[in-house]
């Protein structure tokens, strides 16, 4: 991907018209990111190693969690260890990339072949596991809170991660299905996002206040990012998501739209309890079917309005940071991830 670009992809640029300096300084730190990522990832005489680790990162995305990291690291000095950071998290989500698509039999990631379809699961797990070992490796250079702050995450990850899989309605009666499904987006997404905002924050010397509000932050945009992309798995197509659209509905992954289009009365919503009490929808017909329910139900009007309150909260934290560039920066990225699924 063409790292100038970024920023634009994000739907940013208005929020830092005022402030050129810094968007420009944004997309030359995203820039070298991306340099680093290639660099850090390069397996010196394993030239399959080396295109495998690389392939997702060589397919793109739009960089949200580095973006994070260099916006934290903005109300500090804004040492190079920034670029680290972001590197640092970068790395680890690309990694859950990896596994996930295993764990999914996915066949496309960002618009391209996923690395098991192309190597194959056992290969496609043990690439992911390179690139944690990369990650580790580039926050061990950051020092102990870098690499508490990973361990940490990578604890919620995995934990969202089951949680997800074990699915709200077998869950021994712990969450109701609702809460079940927050506590998966709060671990399995928003938790990296709040780290890479936290971590750019700590290793440019910003204050105790503002690391925790940026931790804060990252918390709730990561929510809504997350209903923004259940929403879309549901409404977009293919070719605009760069995965197969309905994924959650072939790994019979339940999400906050479908909780609520659950909760209809109709027939619609009886075809859809139908459907999806079935677990995983296999069949490419019945799974449009159910995509067809889920679009014409009023439950993605009301999980976007839900993202919309995520959203309007961090927002108001993103408010009480210092008046910086990357304000506006955090205060247009609070609108963007949510008009993102409308």
């Amino acid at each position: 991907m063409n790292t100038t670009t970024i920023v634009t992809e994000l739907g940013l640029d208005p929020a830092l018209e005022r402030h050129r300096r810094f968007a420009a300084e944004l997309r030359t730190g995203l820039a070298r990111v991306e340099e680093r990522l290639q660099e850090v990832l390069h397996s010196p005489g394993q030239p399959e190693l080396t295109e495998a680790a690389t392939h997702l990162v060589r397919a793109g995305g739009k960089r949200l969690r580095p973006l994070m990291a260099l916006a934290g690291a903005a109300f500090g000095d804004g040492r190079d260890e920034a670029i680290s950071a972001a590197v640092l998290v970068e790395l680890v989500h690309v990694a859950t990339l990896y596994h996930d698509d295993v764990m999914d039999e996915a066949p496309m990631r960002h618009g391209v072949a996923s690395a098991n379809s192309l190597w194959g699961n056992k290969k496609a797990v043990l690439i992911g596991d390179y690139v944690l070992a990369c990650a580790a490796r580039v926050g061990a250079g950051l020092g102990d809170y870098a690499l508490r702050s990973q361990a940490e995450t990578f604890g919620r990850l995995v934990r969202g991660q089951f949680l997800e899989t074990t699915g709200p309605f077998e869950d021994c009666g712990r969450h109701a299905p609702y809460e079940h499904h927050i506590q998966v987006m709060a671990d399995k997404s928003a938790s990296l996002i709040a780290m890479a905002g936290r971590l750019g924050a700590q290793v440019s010397g910003a204050d105790e206040r503002t690391i925790e509000t940026l931790g804060q932050y990252g918390e709730l945009i990561g929510v809504a990012f997350q209903i923004s992309d259940d929403v879309l798995d549901i409404s977009a197509s293919s070719t605009d998501l760069g995965k197969s659209a309905g994924t959650d509905l072939r790994e019979g992954i339940v999400t906050l739209p479908m909780l609520h289009s659950l909760d209809d009365e109709g027939p619609g919503a009886a075809r859809l309890r139908e459907i999806i009490g079935h677990g995983p929808v296999s069949d490419p017909a019945v799974r449009q079917e159910a995509l067809g329910l889920l679009r014409d139900s009023a439950g993605v009007v009301r999980a976007l309005a839900e993202a919309h309150g995520y959203a309007a909260k961090a927002k108001d934290l993103a408010l009480s940071l210092p008046d910086r560039p990357a304000r506006a920066l955090l205060v247009g990225l609070s609108a963007f991830v949510v008009d993102r699924g409308e």
